[in-house]
């Protein structure tokens, strides 16, 4: 995946599998790290938003591992599009 284009449906799937309690949070991202870049096209923010974060499911947030999941309707795409859209 590029900085510019999203992940597969596949690596998106990959990525919601990963299991919190056999990860290396050494290697999990900050979420207070990343950067919003408003100036991009929506497509091109979610990209940018997800290279980043490398994991939207697993992140660091306030020095503690998250984990998120999705039920229902919302997936993590439709997600991104509520939270990134200016």
């Amino acid at each position: 995946m590029s900085a510019k284009e999203l992940p597969t449906p596949e690596e998106m799937q990959a990525m919601a599998e990963v299991d919190l309690k056999n990860i290396d949070t050494s290697n999990l991202i900050d979420i207070e790290q990343v950067k919003i870049r408003t100036e991009l096209p929506q497509e091109e923010r979610i990209a940018d938003y997800i290279h980043q974060i490398k994991n939207p499911y697993c992140y660091i947030s306030h020095g503690v591992a998250v984990k998120i999941s999705f039920t229902g309707k919302c997936t993590l795409e439709e997600s991104l599009n509520r939270c990134i859209s200016l």
